[in-house]
């Protein structure tokens, strides 16, 4: 077989591995609450007005339904059932499959990681690599003092700095995704809704002043996001280029007169892509989790709706065990996409992995 195909198959044997041991650590957790707790989220708030004896009635009925009682084994096999039928389990505070509920607020989540991804890889690198250049130069002080600003503050702190000076001093920009106004707007009857994502769906149905609307609403939880990571990665590709040039190779291309710009690009930087591509990947995995975090402080209803909800009072085992499914099973595809990566670009990968 292959080497290649040997990395690859290994690396995929992973994913369920890696998620089996997640699932049981975090079922076993939730699962702490008292079944009767668990059971007082399913009884509707009609119902709430009836005798103790009904109510007690109604929560036995419940815990035998959802087998609340059952030994931990059993409730965690029920649970993974519901996970291989598609709808991961009914959640109470939901009142819906928490599946659909995820999915019906992933483009909103969607959309804000795709942005703040789109803003800090390029600017990562390329900041990163002049900077790493022109060492100890103008450019080169002005990033590191930057960087360092940015990855001290935290990201909470720095939305609501934002949030302080952008929407209630400046009034540029407004937190949420819309306007309440346009909001109603898009729920028209012939206004297309084909991505989910804002702005892409304002641009096929020609509302430009939508689009400009859902990016000024974007911009401050984006470079929420962005700044930390675009520190981290500009960090990284500046190291890379301080050590790649003082290669021979590099030495020998500036000796025999060749342009400066075309050194470093066409030379010194594709050298810093295998590493930079580590990061980048770190990062992007770092920004799915975090990115819930500024969605709730930005009153943003995406997928961190459903932990908010899950977690509000008695814990929701069905919601918040799916939103923890859905964000590992994302970081698990994620970091199987970049050693994947890793491995076509990088031969000493695949040896390092396969023992050769």
């Amino acid at each position: 077989m292959p080497p290649f195909l040997q990395f690859l198959i290994r690396r995929l044997l992973l994913v369920p591995v890696s998620l089996f041991i997640i699932t049981v650590v975090l079922y076993g957790g939730v699962m702490l609450t008292p079944p009767d707790a668990r059971a007082a989220l399913y009884v509707p708030n009609t119902n709430r007005m009836m005798t103790e004896e009904q109510y007690q009635r109604m929560i036995e009925v419940i815990i035998r339904t959802h087998h609340l009682e059952d030994p931990l084994p059993i409730q965690y096999a029920y649970w993974i059932k519901s996970l291989f039928e598609g709808g991961w389990g009914y959640s109470p505070s939901l009142r819906d499959e928490v599946l659909p509920s995820l999915l019906r607020r992933t483009p909103a989540t969607a959309e804000l990681t795709l942005y703040s991804l789109l803003l800090f890889v390029p600017l990562g690198l390329l900041s990163g690599a002049i900077s790493g250049w022109r060492q100890e130069k103008w450019f080169d002080t002005g990033f590191r003092g930057t960087a360092f600003i940015s990855t001290s503050i935290p990201s909470f702190i720095l939305a609501l700095v934002f949030i302080a000076v952008f929407y209630v001093q400046l009034d540029w920009f407004a937190p949420a995704r819309l306007s309440n106004q346009t909001k109603f707007e898009i729920q028209e009857e012939g206004y297309r809704k084909p991505t989910g994502f804002i702005t892409i769906d304002a641009l096929v149905n020609g509302r430009y002043d939508i689009f400009e609307e859902a990016l000024r609403h974007l911009a401050m939880p984006v470079m929420t996001l962005s700044l930390y990571h675009w520190a981290t990665l500009g960090r990284l590709t500046r190291s890379t280029i301080i050590e790649t040039r003082k290669k021979e190779y590099i030495i020998s291309a500036r000796a025999r007169g060749f342009v400066e710009r075309r050194v470093l690009w066409r030379h010194a930087f594709r050298n810093a892509l295998a590493p930079a591509l580590t990061s980048m990947g770190l990062s992007a995995a770092s920004l799915l989790t975090s990115v819930f975090v500024v969605e709730i402080i930005f009153g943003i209803n995406g997928v961190s709706e459903i932990i908010t909800k899950a977690t509000s009072g008695i814990p929701d085992a069905p919601a918040a065990l799916g939103f923890a499914v859905y964000s590992v099973i994302l970081v698990l595809v994620l970091m199987f996409i970049l050693d994947v990566v890793q491995a076509m670009l990088d031969p000493r990968v695949r040896a390092e992995v396969l023992g050769l």
